[in-house]
């Protein structure tokens, strides 16, 4: 078995335990999976952060969701987060979505993203420098009203 198989493969088992041990959702197709980051250290310590229950929040840019004609997260929505090499860790669910300037993101929001020491500052710090990558390839530039859609979730498998 291959690596995309086996990382299908442990998804595909994650939700069936889920499935089997929450039989009312039993109708549901099994959910989008994903890996939180750009890079595989961060992608792997957001996915043990999650299963952890310490991180509870994440912060996508409109820009990001208006580049790949992707829709936005809505309450109840449910995902499954990998690591880097997409090996299945927990099932979350939105249970709360804000739309909300750069520069008007709160000290609350950074501790429940859960990331690096929770503060506000380093929340700033690595959130501007991420969104300064994924956007210059494409002749977008960061601003700080720009919109970043905050999404909450529980971790609930």
């Amino acid at each position: 078995m291959n690596q995309v198989e086996q990382n299908k493969k442990s998804v595909e088992i994650l939700w069936n335990n889920y499935i089997n041990e929450n039989p009312k959702n039993k109708s549901l197709d099994t959910p989008i999976s994903f890996y939180f980051c750009d890079n595989e250290f961060d992608a792997n310590d957001c996915a043990d952060l999650v299963v952890k229950g310490i991180k509870r929040a994440t912060a996508t840019s409109l820009w990001w969701y208006k580049k790949n004609n992707e829709p936005l997260p809505k309450v109840g929505d449910q995902y499954i987060v990998t690591d880097w090499n997409g090996n299945a860790k927990a099932v979350i669910e939105t249970t709360k979505i804000e739309k909300v300037p750069y520069n008007k993101i709160t000290a609350e929001f950074a501790e429940m993203e859960g990331e690096g020491d929770k503060s506000l500052d380093y929340w700033k710090k690595v959130h501007e420098a991420y969104y300064k990558k994924e956007m210059e390839p494409h002749g977008s530039v960061f601003n700080e009203n720009m919109i970043i859609i905050c999404e909450y979730f529980k971790t609930i498998y």
